[in-house]
C-alpha cells in the first residue's frame, strides 16, 4: 500500500517545495536578532518587522519595548503613527475615483479646486510673481511636481501638526501661495500637495475625506487597526515615540497624535495615519495583486500599474539615489545604497518617525520596518532599513 502512494508524494513533495518561498526560511530568522543589536546599542526602543508575499505573511517578529517607562514590551500587533506611508493611501483614494472616471491625472486641480485658479509663480529675487507656463495637474501633486510650497504660511503652519483647521481651510491657504517652481519641472517634497489632494477627494465624492478611505480602501481590506483617529484600546497599543537626548540616551518626544472622532480636526492626508504591520501588509498584498485582495477590488490593474512606474522622467526624485517618483509612490529606477537588493520598478514609502514600506513585483517580496524614532539623519536610508532589506531579499548561497 506504502509503496503504491510514494509516486503521489513525491509528485507532492516536488509541489511543495516549488510553492515554498523564494529566501530560504533560514535567513528569516536571522532579522529578529538583527534588530535586536539596534535595541541593544540605544538606537530604538522596539521594532515589529513584516516580510511577505502577495499570497501572505512569511514574517512577522517584534523586538524591544513599546513604552519604555511602562517596561511593555514590543508586539506583532503594536501600533505605529506611519506618518508619510499615509502618501500612497491618499493616492490610492484619487486613483479609485479616476477609475470612476470623476477625474484624470491630467485634470488641471482648478477644475476641481475652484481656488487654484489664477496661481502666480515666484519670478527673480525683488520681481513681481508671473503666470506659470501652465497651471498644475493633478498629476503634478502625486507626484510632487507641482511647485507648491511643501508647509502652511503665517500663522498656520504653528497649528497646522495640532489639526485645528479642515481640509477646506489648509488648502484654499494654500492656494494663495506663489508657485516655487513651473509645474513638472522639478521635484519637492511637498505636504500641501498630498492635503490638497484629500480634498479633491472631498469634493468628487460627496464625503468627508477620512470617512471615503474608509469606506472604500479599510474596510473592504480589514485594516481594522488604521485611522486617522484610534480609539481608547487602539490607544494602549500605540508604540511610544522616542528621539535621543543630549546624553545619548533615548528619550520619549511629544506626540502630536491629537483629534478623536468626537472632535474631529484635520486628518492630514500627507501623513496622518496611524496603523500596524499586518494592516499595511493586506495594502501591499493588494497592490501585488494588481488591485484586488480576498475578492474584494480596490484599484483597477491599470491604476496600480500607472502608481508604480516611474511617471517623473530624468528628474531628481527621492531621498535616496536612483529614485524616480510615481502616483504617490517612490519608485525605485536604478538600485543602488541601501536599495541595491531591491530591483528595478520595486516601490514604497516611508514616514518621519522611521517607518517603512517596499513592495517587489518582481520578487513578489515586500517588508515593513515599523519604529518610532525621531531625529534620523535619514529615513530612508537608515542601518534599520538596509538590514531588514538584506536579510529578507538574499537568497541562500
Amino acid at each position: 500500500m506504502l509503496s503504491r502512494r510514494a509516486p503521489f508524494l513525491v509528485v507532492l513533495l516536488l509541489l511543495l517545495v516549488a510553492l515554498a518561498p523564494a529566501q530560504s526560511p533560514n535567513r528569516l530568522p536571522a532579522i529578529k536578532p538583527a534588530l535586536q543589536k539596534f535595541v541593544d546599542s540605544g538606537d530604538l526602543a522596539g521594532a515589529v518587522t513584516l516580510v511577505g508575499r502577495k499570497d501572505g505573511v512569511i514574517h512577522l517578529e517584534a523586538v524591544g519595548s513599546r513604552d519604555l517607562e511602562a517596561k511593555d514590551a514590543m508586539k506583532p500587533d503594536t501600533l505605529f503613527r506611519i506618518a508619510s506611508m499615509t502618501k500612497p493611501v491618499t493616492a490610492i483614494g484619487i486613483m479609485i475615483l479616476v477609475d470612476e472616471r470623476k477625474l484624470s491625472p491630467d485634470d488641471d486641480v482648478a477644475k476641481h479646486l475652484p481656488e487654484f485658479a489664477n496661481q502666480m509663480l515666484v519670478a527673480e529675487k525683488g520681481a513681481a510673481p508671473v503666470k506659470p507656463s501652465r497651471p498644475i495637474k493633478v498629476r503634478d501633486l502625486l507626484t510632487h511636481t507641482s511647485g507648491l510650497p511643501g508647509g502652511y504660511p503665517g500663522e498656520m503652519a504653528s497649528v497646522y501638526a495640532k489639526r485645528d483647521f479642515m481640509l477646506a481651510e489648509t488648502t484654499a491657504a494654500i492656494a494663495k501661495q506663489p508657485l516655487q517652481f513651473e509645474p513638472g519641472t522639478k521635484w519637492a517634497y511637498c505636504n500641501a500637495g498630498i492635503d490638497t489632494l484629500g480634498r479633491i477627494i472631498e469634493v468628487l465624492s460627496g464625503e468627508s475625506y477620512e470617512g471615503f478611505l474608509q469606506k472604500r480602501i479599510f474596510t473592504p481590506l480589514g485594516m481594522t487597526d488604521t485611522a486617522f483617529y484610534p480609539n481608547t484600546e487602539q490607544i494602549k497599543r500605540l508604540a511610544v515615540t522616542y528621539g535621543k537626548g543630549k546624553d545619548g540616551k533615548l528619550t520619549v518626544s511629544p506626540n502630536s497624535l491629537i483629534g478623536s472622532p468626537e472632535k474631529p480636526k484635520h486628518p492630514i492626508p500627507a501623513g496622518g495615519l496611524v496603523s500596524s504591520a499586518a494592516d499595511m501588509a493586506k495594502l501591499y498584498r493588494m497592490m501585488l495583486h494588481r488591485g484586488e485582495l480576498d475578492g474584494k477590488r480596490i484599484l483597477s490593474a491599470k491604476s496600480v500599474a500607472e502608481m508604480t512606474r516611474v511617471q517623473t522622467g530624468e528628474i531628481k526624485t527621492g531621498f535616496v539615489d536612483g529614485m524616480g517618483f510615481g502616483y504617490g509612490w517612490a519608485v525605485v529606477r536604478e538600485p543602488k545604497g541601501v536599495t541595491a537588493m531591491l530591483s528595478p520598478g520595486t516601490f514604497g514609502h516611508g514616514g518621519a518617525f522611521g517607518t517603512q514600506g517596499w513592495i517587489d513585483p518582481k520578487r513578489d517580496l515586500f517588508c515593513v520596518l515599523m519604529i518610532q524614532r525621531t531625529g534620523l539623519q535619514n529615513g530612508d536610508a537608515s542601518p534599520m532599513r538596509q538590514t531588514l532589506q538584506e536579510l529578507a531579499w538574499k537568497r541562500e548561497k
